[in-house]
């Protein structure tokens, strides 16, 4: 009987010892990627996307921390859209072409929220917002303020060619100033940003060069 009450007791122990290491034991740590396997970085607006070894996929991947050129780009972009909105406004009552009041409108929709967006990033960046009317000497694609006088003064077809004219030449502006950005930014919002700026300006250059041949 003593005999069989050490078995069991000894028993009950090694038990309670697998038990007490099962739950100390640390957990199988999850498997890891391999870290020469390769990076795909999607291509920018009319770019194929790329291949990367990940060294250096690590050294160009878009940070949350800003650097001056985006905060140039996006104070910038605020008066060069704000210019933008003060010629689609005009065209309800001027232009001769529905479909270039619909684009108008267009242009009125996307822009306004986008400065909006902009503006809100600013703040959060603890930087300066540009007025309205901030001056703009030397920002690609602005009118004028004899241009934007001429328009103001316009009507009809006048309205519609001249709109066109002005209005192509400020989105190759906003353009160029995305592609300025995108190559010397560090933010990745303001990379998105400038992405949808391209795209979509560039498919409403298309839109306008055909209405204008169509004057």
């Amino acid at each position: 009987m003593r005999s069989a009450l050490i078995v069991i007791a000894g028993t009950v122990a090694a038990t309670a010892l697998a038990v007490v290491t099962g739950c100390t034991s640390s957990p199988p740590q999850a498997p890891r990627a391999d870290s020469t396997a390769p990076v795909i970085a999607p291509g920018r607006p009319g770019e194929v996307a790329k291949t990367l070894d990940p060294s250096v996929a690590a050294t160009i991947v878009p940070s949350p921390t800003a650097n001056a050129a985006d905060v140039k780009y996006v104070q910038d972009m605020i008066v060069h859209h704000a210019q933008a909105l003060d010629m689609a406004i005009l065209a309800p009552n001027r232009a001769a072409s529905a479909q270039l009041k619909t684009l108008a409108d267009r242009i009125k929709a996307a822009q306004g929220p986008e400065i909006q967006y902009m503006t809100t990033w600013l703040r959060e960046q603890d930087q300066k917002v540009p007025d309205h009317h901030a001056k703009h000497e030397g920002m690609a694609g602005m009118a004028t303020p004899r241009q934007m006088e001429d328009l103001k003064a316009a009507s009809g077809k006048a309205f519609d060619k001249l709109f066109l004219q002005l209005m192509i030449n400020h989105h190759l502006g906003a353009i160029k100033m995305s592609e300025q950005v995108l190559g010397g930014g560090s933010h990745i919002k303001i990379e998105e940003l400038a992405g949808d700026v391209s795209v979509t300006q560039s498919a409403e250059i298309r839109r306008m060069q055909g209405m204008l041949k169509e004057l």
